[in-house]
């Protein structure tokens, strides 16, 4: 996997645990950082593709340093990787331009797993957060033009989506592959001019697709 990958975490024996878990599965890591403010400092050297931070750190937060970093370097995708369950986290992550959140306690594959994804340029939020996320940004009101068009196979394949439906029950749903689906909600994301997934949710919701 040829992409350039920065860990932030101010618990050091997890983040070199991390890092050396990643080198199992062939994945080298650029550059590490303990805090928000190192993590900031280096990124603007490193010039990561990805960065995974965790989001309770002392001094400069990652959700402080992950609205530094959007806004120096747009394209950077950053997921926050935390122990935090609460929802008041995941919101303010993806209100800062997060392109994923994730439990520390996810499983290395679905991490790694996940990291393809976006290298493959694929969403990758998880689906089972969508249903809280489209609970929070109901009333969100993203800037996308009017005279946008999505075809009817990616409206089918939202509408799903943002009900919380997996990406491989909608492949099924639909007979496509679950690599489709994600396609397809990276190809949204992008037409939409949405930053992320909880803003295309919150796109199906103003446009009736879902439930308010």
């Amino acid at each position: 996997m040829e992409m350039k990958l920065m860990l932030v975490d101010d618990h050091q024996i997890f983040l070199e645990g991390l890092q050396y878990l990643l080198g199992t599965y062939g994945i080298e890591v650029a550059g590490t950082a303990s805090t928000g403010k190192e993590a900031l400092e280096k990124a603007r050297v490193l010039k990561p593709d990805i960065i995974l931070m965790d989001i309770k750190m002392p001094g400069l937060s990652g959700l402080d340093a992950l609205k530094l970093i959007k806004t120096e370097m747009p394209y950077t995708k950053v997921v926050m990787l935390t122990t935090s369950e609460e929802d008041e986290d995941l919101f303010n992550a993806v209100k800062c331009g997060a392109s994923g959140y994730l439990l520390k306690n996810t499983n290395a594959k679905e991490l790694v797993d996940m990291l393809s994804d976006m290298e493959e340029g694929e969403a990758s939020f998880p689906p089972e957060l969508a249903a809280k996320v489209l609970k929070e940004f109901r009333s969100y009101e993203p800037e996308a033009s009017e005279d946008i068009r999505l075809t009817k196979r990616q409206l089918e394949v939202l509408e799903m989506v943002a009900k919380g439906i997996t990406y491989k029950d909608v492949g099924e749903a639909l007979g496509l592959t679950e690599r489709t689906v994600k396609y397809h909600m990276a190809k949204m994301l992008e037409l939409l001019h949405l930053e992320n997934r909880a803003q295309v949710i919150a796109y199906a919701a103003r446009m009736g697709l879902v439930e308010k």
